[in-house]
């Protein structure tokens, strides 16, 4: 029995023995295989497209091409990685859900890059904010409202158009179409932005430079008792006149989206020539001043550029009307968050023009795109992170042709002048 009783012991501590042992082995096992994947994970990139892209626009009755670019990257991207949110329509007076709009994408863990076009005011305070708290967030601004320096020192990207060689290639592209005359057309408000009243420096310089006259008109401010309807009103009145006072070889010019339509359909009944808008778009002004439809070729802007030129070509106003055969607010809403993809899949830099423009041009495939630095007019510093951006301009005829803008160097005087 005792025997019998030892023998039982035995055994059992010898299982004990062994069940221990199992135990400790399986363990560390599973140690050495976590490390393993820690190690892999740490060593190994994250797949591609496995972070969310979040884009902020104004509503479409307020910024429809921005809307409509966000809109064209979703579908491109899928919904399930683009998040997409629109601001107030008046974000001026509600400049708080403004900031809470965009701060909020941030509470996607997922979320890697945000992009804001239009940047209005209030996109500064909430980059600070999601900066604050995301820091592996990229965040860029589309034309920004706010001064240069100050949004630049918040955002990774800032990208707005070139208002510095376009004021120098509107006259030039002018100039080259025979063009005797340059008249701006604008209000105190808009010429209060650095942007608008460099702009303006630099149109009359190229002017001098090119042997034109310049000209500064003023109109109502759509914002102001007038409103947009008597805004409007005042350019259909004056343009006659004008083209009476500067002739049939005057091109012009008008900083305010509300205006550009009547000055359109003036100038194609009484003569003169017309660049770009402000915001060049075949979208901006042509339609209502023709007199189109262009439902059927919604998304779609080689088509809709073709029914617009053919529109223009029929008012006999070929050779006289320009444009971006691509709407800029589109481009700039899809292409930004095409190049944060970039930029995340490591295919691209933050900081390079080449593949900003490389991004653009996955939106506008006929048209080439160029810009440089933003360079601060008192001190002569250029942002690294702070682009001006231009799309080659478009003159409309029989057949249309690309002007070629964008290889043209614009003498360096002109990103100083003031």
């Amino acid at each position: 029995m005792k025997k019998l009783l030892s023998l039982l012991c035995a055994t059992t501590l010898i299982f004990g023995l062994v069940a221990c042992s199992g135990s400790s082995t399986t363990k560390e096992t599973s140690a050495v295989q976590a490390s393993s994947e820690i190690a892999s994970t740490e060593t190994t990139e994250a797949p591609k497209d496995s972070f969310h892209i979040g884009i902020v626009t104004g509503s479409v009755s307020q910024s429809e091409d921005d809307r409509r670019g966000a809109e064209a990257f979703m579908e491109k991207f899928g919904k399930d990685k683009v998040t997409l949110a629109i601001y107030p329509d008046n974000f001026t007076d509600e400049l708080e859900t403004t900031i809470q709009t965009i701060v909020n994408l941030s509470d996607d863990p997922l979320m890697k890059a945000i992009i804001v076009n239009q940047a209005v005011p209030g996109t500064t305070e909430a980059f600070r904010k999601i900066k604050d708290r995301r820091p592996d967030i990229l965040l860029i601004a589309g034309e920004a409202h706010e001064d240069l320096p100050e949004i630049g020192s918040a955002a990774d990207l800032v990208c707005n158009n070139d208002f510095v060689a376009r004021g120098y290639l509107i006259i030039k592209t002018a100039h080259e179409l025979g063009c005797d005359t340059f008249v701006h057309i604008s209000f105190p408000r808009h010429m209060a932005y650095e942007t608008m009243s460099r702009r303006v420096a630099i149109m009359r310089e190229a002017c001098n430079e090119m042997g034109m006259n310049f000209v500064l008109e003023t109109a109502p401010d759509p914002t102001s008792d007038v409103g947009v309807a008597g805004a409007q009103a005042y350019i259909l009145e004056k343009v006659p006149e004008w083209v009476n006072k500067y002739g049939k070889n005057a091109a012009y010019f008008c900083t305010n989206d509300a205006h550009t339509e009547p000055l359109l359909k003036q100038l194609l009944e009484y003569g003169g020539y017309f660049i770009e808008a402000d915001l060049p778009s075949p979208l901006m002004g042509y339609p209502g001043a023709l007199g189109i439809d262009l439902t059927n070729e919604a998304g779609d802007f080689e088509k809709i550029l073709a029914k617009v030129e053919s529109a223009v070509v029929e008012k006999n106003g070929a050779g006289r009307f320009g444009t971006w055969a691509y709407s800029y607010g589109y481009v700039q809403s899809a292409g930004l968050a095409q190049h944060a993809v970039n930029v995340l899949n490591n295919e691209s830099e933050l900081e390079s023009m080449e593949d900003i423009a490389k991004a653009y041009q996955v939106f506008t495939p006929k048209a080439e795109w160029n810009g440089s630095n933003y360079t601060n007019a008192e001190t002569g510093v250029k942002s690294a992170n702070t682009f001006l951006v231009y799309q080659d301009t478009y003159i409309m005829g029989n057949p249309g042709r690309y002007m070629g803008a964008t290889k043209v160097e614009v003498p360096e005087k002109y990103f100083t002048t003031k």
